[in-house]
């Protein structure tokens, strides 16, 4: 599949998308949103499809979760399109202005990158996301999802087309690339000649395969092992209630809770509480021989163990002595996402919050939050663990550049 007659066809796109008012854009969405409502059973019979394959390969529940859509979550993609409309568009925000002794006036301003790539897993509710955000800050995108969620994506892709041909707007804003061998995921890696900034989403294997190929800049969102670490101060019913939620409401996300650490203070109280917690859960407990000492039931923690995302129902269990070991464990083994601590000791928050180099960094709430709908940015494109350009979940802002409009009366330089 050569991909590009599709790049020239989305960079045009990014021309016209440019110079979209702001209403124009809010009201191709909103009808995109209402044509998701009524595509339901279109979307739900596409899916069905892409489940019953993973089924069929024994792919593991919690990522059958991610791929599989439900009225609920179809619903949800919609009401996301239908946030974005709400939120203020980035498009030619002034960043600032000044002018020069010489008269020159000079102004920064936001502008859309022109077209984004996004390459990513299992999930197709991202088609629909990131389209969203990539269309509301006037970028045109193109989208190539894995084999396992092909028939979702394409379904989606469709409607999202139609919804912007209804509005008489360019279907070339959205591509959903229909080839999914790995021939074609090269080529769009190597596509810098259309494609401005290339957005991975998946697997480390996946992250670190464009970080490696690609000849177009990336920003990477990583892998989420994500630490709740229990301080001697806690209150340890909400530090359950918290692990609970971060672990369990959906084991197969970035922001799950993959990694705990617990002082030893108050280890023989907590650890029996947590293991009775997570017992209706299934939850493989891997700990360290501290750990293993109070709860007997706990498996033996290797040292890959405290890096791993898991994705499943395992969970490690570090002991530390002082909320500074903590610190130092998080930062040594986590990948830079989202990482918590639970106390009512102030002194404790204030040096974890300032000490742990994570994009998001919480007192006393589940890691679940690192969302861009739950921030309020409606969709996001993903949750970026560098720290060049955009950091954390990423909205309609961290999706333009910007750019200098020099103004004068015949100024010359000397």
């Amino acid at each position: 599949m050569n991909l590009m007659i599709e790049g020239r066809k989305a960079q045009d796109a990014s021309t016209e998308l440019a110079m979209l008012a702001t209403e124009q854009k809010k009201e191709a969405l909103l009808h995109i949103a209402k044509l998701l409502r009524e595509s339901t059973e279109e979307i739900l019979a596409a899916n069905a499809k892409d489940v019953e394959k993973a089924i069929e390969k024994g792919v593991k529940d919690s990522l059958v979760d991610r791929l599989r859509l439900t009225e609920a979550r179809i619903d949800a993609m919609a009401e996301g399109l239908e946030q974005i409309t709400e939120l203020e568009d980035p498009v030619g925000t002034v960043l600032a202005q000044w002018k020069r002794p010489n008269g020159l006036r000079i102004k920064k301003i936001r502008v859309p990158f022109g077209v984004i790539g996004i390459i990513y897993e299992s999930r197709p509710n991202v088609t629909v996301d990131a389209f969203g955000l990539c269309f509301m800050s006037g970028n045109a995108v193109i989208l190539k999802g894995g084999s396992d969620a092909i028939t979702s994506n394409l379904a989606l892709g469709a409607i999202l087309r139609r919804g912007l041909a209804d509005c008489g707007i360019t279907e070339d804003a959205v591509y959903v690339v229909e080839a999914t061998d790995r021939e074609t995921t090269k080529q769009l890696m190597r596509l810098n000649r259309f494609v401005d900034v290339l957005i991975p989403r998946g697997s480390a294997n996946l992250i670190n395969t464009v970080l490696e190929n690609s000849t177009i800049p990336v920003i990477e969102t990583g892998t989420g092992n994500c630490h709740i670490y229990v301080d001697v101060k806690a209150d340890l019913k909400k530090a359950i209630d918290i692990i609970i939620n971060a672990k369990t409401q959906r084991m197969g996300v970035c922001n799950a809770c993959e990694s705990l650490v617990v002082h030893r203070d108050i280890a023989a109280k907590f650890l029996p509480m947590l293991a009775e917690a997570l017992a209706p859960y299934s939850i493989d407990i891997r700990a360290d021989e501290e750990a293993r000492a109070v709860v007997g039931s706990f498996s033996e923690a290797t040292e890959e163990d405290f890096g791993t995302e898991y994705l499943d129902r395992i969970i490690s269990v570090k002991t530390v002595g002082s909320v500074e070991e903590a610190i130092a464990h998080i930062n040594r083994y986590h990948t830079k996402h989202s990482d918590a601590i639970i106390t009512k000791d102030c002194k404790a928050a204030d040096l974890f919050l300032r000490a742990v180099d994570s994009a998001c960094v919480y007192v006393n709430a589940s890691t679940r939050f690192t969302d861009g709908f739950e921030f309020g940015f409606g969709a996001e494109i993903g949750i970026s663990t560098q720290k060049l350009h955009a950091r954390g979940p990423m909205g309609l802002a961290e999706l333009t550049s910007y750019k200098y409009q020099v103004v004068g009366n015949g100024q010359v330089r000397g």
